[in-house]
């Protein structure tokens, strides 16, 4: 029986609001850099190996920094983990403006990645929180939707900036703008969340089935997406014939209307599908992805420039089906005091893997070339879509909430 819809409450609504801000800083932090990839091989004298390393590392350090902000926040207060990492981020995207070696941009970009370790598991747990459970994906799509808009925007912004007034411009201006959200979050009253029974050891996280075939089909995910996003630029001005401007404006317009538009319709989709299935959800995210790769595909092989940016618009829109869904889907899984570990050992692996994808792309490309690198990634985002069949399998067989987590659900049917 379907449930009747209930409006969002004040509270709600000003919580999502203030975490979808600080969603758009931050991406809007990590992705500022992309346009400016050419300036930076020109004037740190550096590969594209080592261009994609920069990304990287900032992903590897999100790795290691998710599970252990991710036990603290299921501990202690969210939203003072949360304003510790906008300041993070926001500092040292600032002091990568001062760089003047390509050593001294990498410790940088990789203390942005310590910045969203802090801020991402809190913040997804606390959305999950003030929302009930048919309305997860769709809370969590609104709050990714955040992170899309903030990656267009700050991607634009550095297109646009950084042929004018420099590079380092675009990194100083993003940096302050990046602090705005911190006295909004401070203000936040955290949800209610389950009691310390429910206090979960990751250890037992990790006998779940499901999740464990999740956090392998996300790390193929992630290592593709990043792999594209961070090179999607570069590879149209090298490959397609784009000037750096219209490369990186026309890429982020696509980011900003397509993927918009795709996660908020992936997670409506996702929560329509969970009140039919038991893994609804995952079925969204699946089909999406097998979607998404033939456009991909299609704009790596194309010379018409108007293809391109028709095959990555219909792409943008089904690969952003993933953001709300996931989350939604592994908070269902597991007891609210795990909310924000389960998220963090999640982020650890698919980042810590997926982080990879950039420098493996460069080097593919010193060695072969970026269309054959850009191939691979495709090849890995359809291995990822292919696995959620699994998670579906396993959810199948021993339900949403495996029996092992049993005596951590303090509440039956919280």
């Amino acid at each position: 029986m379907l449930s009747k819809s209930i409006p969002l409450s004040s509270y709600q609504i000003r919580l999502l609001a203030v975490l979808v801000l600080v969603n758009f800083v931050n991406f809007a932090a990590r992705w500022v850099f992309i346009p400016l990839i050419p300036m930076l091989r020109t004037h740190l004298g550096v590969t594209d190996a080592q261009l994609g390393s920069l990304q990287t590392w900032l992903l590897l350090v999100l790795a290691v920094g998710s599970i252990p902000f991710g036990f603290l926040a299921d501990r202690f207060s969210r939203k003072a983990i949360i304003a510790f990492g906008i300041v993070c981020w926001s500092l040292a995207t600032f002091a990568g403006g001062f760089a003047g070696s390509f050593m001294f941009l990498l410790i940088a970009r990789a203390f942005v990645g310590m910045g969203e370790a802090a801020y991402a598991p809190a913040a997804q747990s606390m959305i999950s929180g003030a929302f009930p459970v048919e309305k997860r994906a769709s809370a969590q799509a609104i709050f990714a939707s955040g992170m899309l808009l903030g990656g267009a925007a700050g991607q634009a912004f550095g297109g646009i900036i950084g042929p004018r007034f420099g590079w380092q411009s675009a990194l100083f201006v993003i940096a302050a703008a990046g602090l705005v959200p911190v006295i909004a979050v401070m203000s936040l009253q955290e949800p209610p969340r389950g009691p310390s029974s429910e206090v979960c050891p990751i250890r037992k996280l990790l006998t779940v089935p499901a999740y464990l075939a999740m956090i392998a089909g996300g790390a193929c995910i992630t290592f593709s997406s990043v792999s594209i996003l961070t090179w999607g630029v570069d590879f149209a001005v090298t490959y397609k014939g784009f000037s750096l401007r219209q490369a990186s404006v026309s890429l982020a317009v696509i980011g900003l209307v397509c993927s918009l538009c795709g996660v908020l319709f992936g997670g409506y989709v996702a929560d329509r599908l969970q009140r039919r299935f038991a893994f609804g959800r995952i079925i969204a995210i699946a089909v999406a992805f097998l979607l998404a790769a033939p456009f991909v595909l299609l704009a790596i092989q194309t010379d018409d420039q108007m293809l391109v940016l028709g095959a990555l618009a219909l792409a943008a829109f089904f690969m952003s089906w993933y953001h709300g869904p996931v989350t939604a889907v592994i908070h269902d899984m597991m007891p609210r005091r795990a909310h924000a570990t389960s998220i963090g050992v999640y982020m650890f692996v698919t980042q810590l893997v997926g982080g990879f994808g950039p420098q493996l792309v460069g080097r593919i490309s010193d060695l072969h070339d970026m269309q054959f690198g850009l191939q691979i990634a495709v090849a890995v985002m359809v291995c990822g879509g292919l696995l959620m069949f699994l998670v579906i399998h396993f959810i199948r067989r021993d339900g949403l909430r495996h029996q092992c987590l049993e005596s951590f659900h303090a509440e039956p049917g919280d």
